[in-house]
């Protein structure tokens, strides 16, 4: 093969190349997490199956592929893929108006979702699209996972607690909660209330043990004891013999359409998570991320994960923690877990099948209680208020509307963010600092001195159709606040790395307006780009090269040699 053929098998299969070049020495480690993070996972997986309204088993069926083909094709060296919270609430939210009767009809359905999410992946990958991770900015992440987190404990109360649960709304389930309180099952309560007290202990005082795996075997070994599921207490029950094969779903066409958006949706939740996930690794770690590598890896395993009965997965951040605390080097650690699923699916089945749902409820509801960054509320208080308003809003729109128009609000509120701050940017006039270099905004600094008649102005944005008229309006106001005659108006343009042909006619007029009032439209500081975009228009050609500057002192000095009694009572003007 050629030297392009191996980079490309690399850039393709970048797991592969590792396996080839992989070093023994870090077996121990990577096997140690691959153990540990299984143990983790049987649980924890089996709990998502419920949340995502199919049997537990399929969890387990959809985590066998995801390590496999992650370990093969993503890009993260320790990153663990399978199913996760807010995708397996969002399937469950998707299929709910499809679900006729039975959970064989659920699974088909979620199957049916998996295969349409590894799609939407594929064709992202085809399109590179990996950028559109992005529109999720900080502040609506938080937001977002806080109002999932809240669907999820509200969506447990029922089976921690016995009580039997039928609205499919938020407030409806919390209502029936309230309102049945007395018909609490006491046995399925307790156990819940005591799986959940020991998660929360082990978490704090053992953090690196397989919480999960302890609590639910020791719930499991209650149920056996003391016959709790001839209580009342609900299992797991008969699990199906040997491994899920490989099965295309059935489903009605005239009925997927209803699946296309949300699969969208979970697409672009799923890939957020993933990528943020895998980027914080990757700098702990000391190695790149390849956005639309992991589209590609996601996009596979989601096919394939449809394929064997599961439903929509992406990367698990309590599972990526665990196996980065022991030490995993490499996805060594993935397949050494998958190899720990499939004896536990193959010889342990009598075990699973007395798990009882009131423990994994309380999984579930211990892992919501993780994605509610507290700090990450405080800290976006405590930047900028606004921020913080967006998280807040997000949080009541996904609780307030469909989880999936949620996301839609989510995107929204990221793009709406981004372009009130392109349209309304900081502005400065500049001016001359007592005792420090270069040129201040004069609103930061009393005390700072301008040029009599020179207005150098900056604007802390790209210039596009957003904020043109904008520009304009605030740059009138700065030259009319001057209150001698101006002469000049010079453009500090370094913030401006981009321009669209709306702006472009805005200078011009400008310029034009400037004109009539005598006053000299200059430009300083314009970096090479910009220059090249501007330079087939009309409005740099009426600028006279002598009034484009390379920097704001040379500018200076053409005023003041020009204008030398509108010199600066500061002297010379700064470098």
């Amino acid at each position: 093969m050629t030297k392009n053929g191996k980079s490309g098998l690399r850039s393709l299969v970048p797991g592969w190349w590792q396996l080839t070049h992989y070093q023994w020495q870090w077996f121990r480690q990577d096997s140690i997490a691959g153990i540990t993070v299984a143990a983790y996972l049987v649980p924890q997986c089996m709990a998502y199956g419920e949340l995502a309204g199919v049997e537990p088993v399929a969890g387990l069926w959809a985590i066998l592929p995801a390590m496999v083909i992650y370990a093969m094709f993503g890009s993260s060296l320790q990153l663990s893929l399978g199913p996760e919270s807010t995708t397996a609430v969002m399937t469950a939210v998707a299929i709910r108006p499809l679900v006729a009767d039975g959970a064989y009809e659920a699974a088909s359905w979620a199957a049916v979702l998996a295969l349409c999410v590894g799609l939407v992946y594929l064709i992202a990958y085809i399109a590179r699209l990996g950028f559109l991770a992005d529109l999720l900015s900080k502040p609506i992440l938080v937001g977002y996972m806080a109002g999932v987190a809240l669907i999820m404990i509200i969506g447990q109360l029922g089976k921690v607690s016995g009580i039997p649960i039928q609205s499919e709304s938020l407030v409806g389930e919390v209502q029936d909660f309230v309102t049945q309180f007395d018909q609490l099952h006491l046995p399925t309560f307790v156990l819940a209330t005591a799986v959940l007290f020991f998660l929360f202990v082990i978490q704090i005082r053992f953090p690196k043990w397989p919480g999960p795996l302890i609590a639910v075997l020791l719930a499991t070994a209650a149920v056996a004891v003391f016959q709790l599921d001839q209580q009342g207490v609900k299992v797991v029950g008969t699990i199906p013999a040997g491994l899920p094969t490989p099965l295309l779903p059935r489903f009605s066409l005239h009925k997927i359409s209803t699946l296309l958006a949300a699969a969208v949706g979970i697409a672009v939740v799923g890939y957020s998570d993933n990528v943020l996930t895998a980027r914080s690794f990757a700098n702990r770690n000391g190695y790149q991320i390849d956005g639309n590598q992991e589209l590609l890896a996601l996009g596979i395993a989601n096919l394939a994960t449809g394929l064997l009965q599961g439903f929509p997965i992406s990367s698990s951040g309590s599972r990526t923690v665990i196996g980065d605390a022991l030490g995993s080097k490499t996805q060594v650690f993935s397949l050494v877990a998958f190899g720990v699923v499939v004896i536990v699916l193959l010889l342990l089945r009598p075990v699973l099948a007395l798990f009882p749902t009131a423990a994994l409820g309380a999984i579930v509801i211990f892992a919501a209680t993780r994605l509610i960054e507290w700090a990450e509320f405080k800290r976006l208080w405590r930047f900028r208020k606004t921020e913080w308003g967006l998280a807040i809003i997000t949080t009541l729109g996904v609780l307030g509307t469909d989880i999936l128009l949620g996301v839609a609000v989510a995107v929204g509120l990221s793009v709406i963010d981004l372009f009130a701050r392109i349209a309304r940017p900081h502005d400065a006039v500049l001016g001359k600092v007592p005792g420090m270099a270069g040129l201040h905004d004069i609103a930061d600094w009393e005390g700072t001195a301008t040029w009599p008649g020179l207005v150098i102005y900056r604007y802390d944005a790209p210039l596009c159709f957003a904020n043109a008229e904008n520009f304009k309006q605030r740059v009138l106001a700065a030259i009319s606040t001057e209150e001698p005659p101006v002469h000049w108006f010079v453009l500090n343009t370094e913030a401006i790395i981009n321009i669209d042909i709306t702006a472009v006619d805005m200078l011009e007029e400008l310029r034009r307006e400037l004109a009539k009032q005598d006053i000299q439209f200059g430009i300083a500081r314009m970096k090479q780009d910009l220059y090249g975009q501007l330079q087939p228009t009309a409005f740099l050609k009426n600028i006279p090269p002598e009034y484009i500057f390379a920097t704001l002192p040379t500018a200076v000095s053409a005023y003041t040699t020009l204008y030398p009694a509108s010199a600066n009572p500061l002297d010379q003007p700064s470098t």
